[in-house]
């Protein structure tokens, strides 16, 4: 049974043993989605097990621990916490079933795909991200100087022993779409071992090993900042938050005012981007709330400083603790009681951002906030390119036009207006005001369908 995080791209596994256990395969954190699908089936999670040290999400295989499930994962991992740690080949058995250890490095060094099997017979195999559907994970996440050595690893792992495996063998992958670990990748989350000879784009033509790596390696983009330190706390071992799983603490205006006003708490509003638009605390940097919020908090947001919300009542609050925890995020202070409309009932600075239409486009400074290879795709002819996650580095670095007269603003885009909104309150929290800037919430084909012009392709 699979569950999905749309928002990181993500699938754990949740397996029946057939005699009334369970076991887990890469848990997330908050293990009560897992506990409560098995308590519906008649179950009792006794195992809960890693194909990798995760560097998208905090592991929950601890929670799950303190459940009673016996944590197993490779033992070349070097897990700081009780574990049972198998080397290539063993098998964990698990009754009538087993899972035999595949050791399988490229996506991390450590890494290693499951083979269910019932007696001898093959059953199906989790694979982490040794093989996904459409490609495989990427290879640079231990380090750039590392990227091709694992690479070549990952080639390996693939022809001497995943596609060894029967054709008609389901696969079943950690990563898929949506996920910065993926690199290649289609829409599909299962697929077989036949279909994926047939269909990988990485496998297209049998290529070598060499050609296999070109293929790898240039199709990595970036990733979220977190993804480098989160490996290391999770290989150390998170802190258990199933006695007591934690909720958002809601802030009076006048605690709110001395303690999430504080220079060194980074404030953030997760609201709709039209709402921000329409008025916000100055300084504060717009990340709205949505599957995906968890990615660009950890790329935007500094993780060793404390941070507060601004939220509304349209907020999902429990999902935003959700979200925070599940990358790695425990500072947080709480959000604002009331929420906005406190701030502004209290007669407090407010800000506010302008929207651009698409006919004003043409006549000033586009700033494409979205990846190298989106904006590569199609994008609005003129337009500078610089990824929301090095929007700031390039601010400082004067790579961002400055251009701040109120009749000629940049304007700020991506696809649906979301991290356009938060490229804008970056620039604004680092020029110390909202003039000069505007955001469009359009795409670029959008803009081209509004305006009967061409969008340019390349980078």
């Amino acid at each position: 049974m699979p569950f999905v995080h749309e928002g990181l791209g993500n699938a754990s596994y949740l397996l029946d043993l057939g005699d009334g256990r369970a076991a887990v395969i890469d848990p997330q954190r908050d293990a009560r989605p897992y506990l409560q699908a098995a308590h519906r089936r008649g179950l009792r999670v006794t195992h809960a097990v890693e194909t990798h040290v995760h560097a998208d999400f905090v592991t929950g295989t601890r929670e799950l621990a303190h459940h009673g499930a016996q944590i197993v994962a490779a033992g070349a991992a070097g897990l700081a916490f009780p574990h049972q740690g198998l080397g290539d080949g063993q098998r964990l058995d698990l009754g009538g079933l087993a899972l035999e250890l595949l050791a399988t490095p490229g996506h991390t060094p450590e890494h290693a795909a499951w083979l269910l099997r019932e007696g001898e017979q093959p059953l199906g195999v989790f694979t982490g991200g040794a093989l996904i559907v459409g490609g495989v994970a990427r290879t640079d996440l231990a380090g750039a100087n590392r990227t091709e050595e694992l690479a070549r690893s990952a080639y390996r792992s693939l022809h001497q022993r995943l596609l060894a495996l029967p054709d008609a063998l389901p696969v079943w992958p950690t990563h898929g779409p949506g996920s910065f670990c993926s690199a290649g990748g289609s829409g599909e989350r299962t697929s077989t071992i036949g279909e994926q000879k047939a269909a990988n784009p990485l496998l297209a033509g049998d290529p070598d090993e060499e050609e296999f790596v070109r293929r790898l390696v240039s199709g990595l983009g970036s990733y979220p900042d977190y993804f480098t330190w989160l490996p290391e706390y999770n290989r150390a071992g998170p802190q258990v938050l199933s006695r007591a799983w934690p909720h958002l603490p809601s802030l009076p205006l006048e605690q709110f005012l001395a303690q999430a006003m504080a220079e060194q708490v980074q404030l953030v509003d997760v609201r709709s981007t039209k709402a921000f638009a329409a008025g916000h605390v100055p300084d504060s940097i717009a990340i709205e709330l949505r599957p995906q919020f968890a990615s660009w908090l950890g790329w935007v947001i500094d993780p060793h400083r404390p941070v507060a919300f601004i939220t509304d009542g349209h907020t999902d609050r429990d999902e935003l603790i959700n979200q925070c925890l599940g990358i790695g995020y425990e500072n947080v202070l709480g959000d604002l009681a009331g929420g906005f409309a406190r701030w502004q009932a209290a007669g407090l600075p407010v800000a506010r951002i302008a929207f651009a239409e698409a006919e004003d486009l043409t006549a000033r400074p586009v700033l494409d906030v979205r990846q190298r290879s989106e904006f590569g795709a199609a994008h609005v002819p003129g337009a500078l390119n610089v990824e929301l996650g090095s929007l700031e580095s390039a601010e400082l670095l004067g790579g961002v036009p400055t251009d701040s007269s109120a009749q000629r603003p940049l304007v700020t885009m991506c696809a649906h207006g979301q991290r356009s909104m938060t490229a804008a309150s970056l620039l604004a929290r680092a020029r110390g005001n909202t003039e000069g800037i505007a955001v469009f919430t359009g795409s670029a084909q959008g803009w081209a369908q509004r305006t009967g012009r061409r969008i340019s392709s390349g980078t």
